[in-house]
């Protein structure tokens, strides 16, 4: 079963289908820095690459791990995601109204932007590319499933697919299912679990075992690098 869940009225996103004043300024100021040799190209690309794939989910993955680990704040974070996700100090442009939504071996939740590319910054940093792509913004509507095949997840046939249109008003978080063999475990050794296609439905939380490898590789690692006692 498939449903798609659209919020808002369809002029929200013709007002973000287009670069607003302030993106232009930005982008005339990155092309008069990068012709004059002042900024790399490349450098500002890691930069974007940061926010893309660290900075933001990083905040994204707090907010799982915590909702895992304190039912009173997975209350919250349901009832009223902009407040609870707020309550941890994430707030700022794209996130002013959020919504989370709970992954159930039920129930598999997935977020498109249908007609344009809007994403909960706060909490994810910026949109990867193929999330703005059109074949990721049309196809997620008509074949969830297969376009979650592509991504390597592939859901019990029971397991119903819901799709949330993210619009200007409304910013989605999914909320992953929490990986078996984690009781007891820390936030930040939750918060490792959690990758950002989780929290856009297109992935999984990793299992607990993949974490424990991490970390015996790393332990491993230190060992190797550390000189034995008495070696010149």
């Amino acid at each position: 079963m498939t449903q798609h869940h659209h919020h808002g009225p369809g002029s929200a996103h013709d007002e973000h289908s287009h670069l607003d004043e302030m993106d232009i300024r930005v982008r005339a100021l990155e092309t008069l820095l990068t012709e004059k040799g002042y900024v790399e190209t490349a450098a500002i690309d890691r930069i974007i690459q940061t926010y893309e794939e660290r900075v933001g989910p990083r905040n994204g993955a707090q907010v799982v791990a915590r909702a895992w680990s304190d039912p009173a704040f997975a209350r919250w974070l349901a009832e009223d995601a902009t407040a609870a996700i707020s309550s941890m100090g994430f707030t700022g442009r794209q996130g002013e109204h959020m919504v989370a939504v709970f992954n159930t071996p039920a129930e598999h939740h997935m977020v498109v932007c249908t007609l344009c590319s809007c994403y909960p910054w706060p909490v994810l940093g910026l949109p990867p590319a193929w999330y703005k792509s059109a074949p990721y913004r049309s196809r997620t509507v008509r074949e969830p499933r297969a376009v979650l095949a592509e991504f390597g997840v592939t859901l019990p046939e029971g397991t119903a697919v819901r799709v949330w249109d993210s619009t200007a008003e409304v910013r989605y978080l999914v909320i992953p299912v929490r990986p078996a063999g984690t009781e007891g475990w820390t936030s930040a050794q939750l918060a490792a679990l959690v990758t950002r296609d989780s929290m856009i439905g297109t992935g999984l939380a990793m299992p607990a075992a993949s974490v424990k490898a991490s970390a015996d590789a790393s332990a491993a690692a230190a060992s190797a690098s550390t000189p034995a006692a008495g070696s010149a």
